[in-house]
C-alpha cells in the first residue's frame, strides 16, 4: 500500500513532466557546456518520469494551465538573461526536488516506495548536484544572488514601516519625505557594515579552518574562497538603498498618505519573494503570504506608534 494519496500522487508526476519539458527547452537555448549538462540531466528526468508514472498508474502527459505557464514563464526569463539565468534556474529546481523527496522519504521508509525513491535521491544529491553545483563555468554566484534580494526585502519592510510611522506623527508629506530619506540612508549604510564585519569574521575563521587542515596535511580544495568583504558589503547596502526606494517614490511623487507606498512595496515584495522562495526551495506561497504579512503588520504597528505619539507629545509638522 503506498503511503502517497492520490494528489501528492498526480503532484509527483506532473512536476517531473514539468523538469523534463524544462530541460528539453532549455537545452534549445543553451550552449557549450550548459547544454551538455542539459544533456546530461534530460535522461535522469526521464527515468524519474518512467518511474512515478508506473508506480501510479498515471499516464500523464499534459502540465496543465498553472504549471505551463510556470514553464513559459522560466524559459522567457532564461532567453532574456541567458546563461546566468539557467543556471539559476537549474538550482532552484534542484534544491526544491531535493528538498520535496527528502520531506517524502520521511514517509516512505519501510514501504514498497522506499527502494525506488532511494534511487531517485540518489540521482537528486549524486548527479544533478553534480552537474550543475560542480559546473565550473558558472557566471553567477547565487548566493549573492540572495543576498541581494534579501537586501531589497529588508530595504521594502522597514522603509515601509519608517513611512508608516513617520505619517501618523507628522501627516505631511515632505517631512515624511526628510525622515523617511535619512532613515533609508542610515539603514543602508548600517546593513552594510553589518554585512562587512560578518563577512570579515567568516574569512577570518575560514583562513583559520584551512590553515589547521593544511597544518595536519589534509586536502584543501582549490578554489574555495568567500566573497570579498567590502564587495558584499556594497551588495547588501546598494540594495537595501534599491529596496528603500520604493515606498520613498510615490511620496516624492506628491503621495499624502502612506497607502500607495504600501501598495508599491507589497507588488515588490511579491517578486522578491517569489525569487527568493525559488532559490531556496520553499513554497512559493507560503514565502509571499508570509512577507506581505511582515509588511502589513510593519505599517500597521509603526503607523499605530505614530499616532499614539503624535497625541501624546502633540507632534506637528
Amino acid at each position: 500500500m503506498t503511503p502517497i494519496g492520490p494528489g501528492l500522487a498526480r503532484a509527483l508526476v506532473l512536476d517531473e513532466l514539468l523538469d523534463l519539458a524544462l530541460y528539453e527547452r532549455l537545452r534549445e537555448i543553451a550552449t557549450g557546456n550548459l547544454r551538455v549538462v542539459l544533456d546530461r540531466m534530460i535522461p535522469i528526468e526521464r527515468r524519474h518520469v518512467k518511474f512515478w508514472q508506473d508506480y501510479f498508474g498515471l499516464q500523464l502527459t499534459s502540465l496543465g494551465a498553472r504549471r505551463r505557464i510556470k514553464l513559459a514563464l522560466y524559459v522567457g526569463v532564461c532567453r532574456l538573461f541567458g546563461a546566468p539565468a539557467i543556471h539559476l534556474v537549474l538550482e532552484g529546481i534542484e534544491v526544491y526536488g531535493v528538498r520535496k523527496y527528502l520531506a517524502i522519504w520521511d514517509i516512505a521508509v519501510g514501504t514498497p516506495l522506499e527502494p525506488g525513491l532511494r534511487g531517485i535521491l540518489r540521482d537528486e544529491f549524486e548527479h544533478e548536484d553534480a552537474v550543475v553545483t560542480g559546473d565550473d563555468e558558472r557566471r553567477i554566484n547565487p548566493e549573492r544572488i540572495r543576498n541581494i534580494f534579501l537586501g531589497l526585502n529588508d530595504g521594502l519592510v522597514e522603509i515601509v514601516g519608517a513611512v508608516s510611522g513617520f505619517f501618523g506623527a507628522f501627516g505631511d508629506p515632505a517631512t515624511v519625505l526628510i525622515a523617511g530619506s535619512t532613515t533609508a540612508v542610515a539603514g543602508a549604510l548600517s546593513m552594510a557594515a553589518g554585512a562587512f564585519v560578518a563577512s570579515s569574521s567568516e574569512s577570518e575563521v575560514r583562513e583559520s579552518e584551512l590553515a589547521r587542515r593544511r597544518f595536519l596535511g589534509e586536502a584543501v580544495a582549490s578554489g574555495d574562497s568567500a566573497e570579498p568583504a567590502l564587495l558584499s558589503a556594497v551588495l547588501v547596502g546598494v540594495s537595501y538603498l534599491a529596496g528603500a526606494l520604493v515606498p520613498m517614490l510615490p511620496i516624492a511623487l506628491g503621495a499624502h498618505s502612506a497607502l500607495p507606498s504600501v501598495i508599491g512595496a507589497g507588488a515588490v515584495i511579491i517578486a522578491v519573494s517569489t525569487i527568493l522562495a525559488f532559490l531556496s526551495g520553499m513554497k512559493i506561497r507560503r514565502r509571499v503570504l508570509m512577507n506581505l504579512g511582515i509588511l502589513a503588520a510593519a505599517a500597521a504597528i509603526s503607523y499605530g506608534i505614530g499616532i499614539v505619539t503624535q497625541r501624546v507629545f502633540g507632534i506637528s509638522a
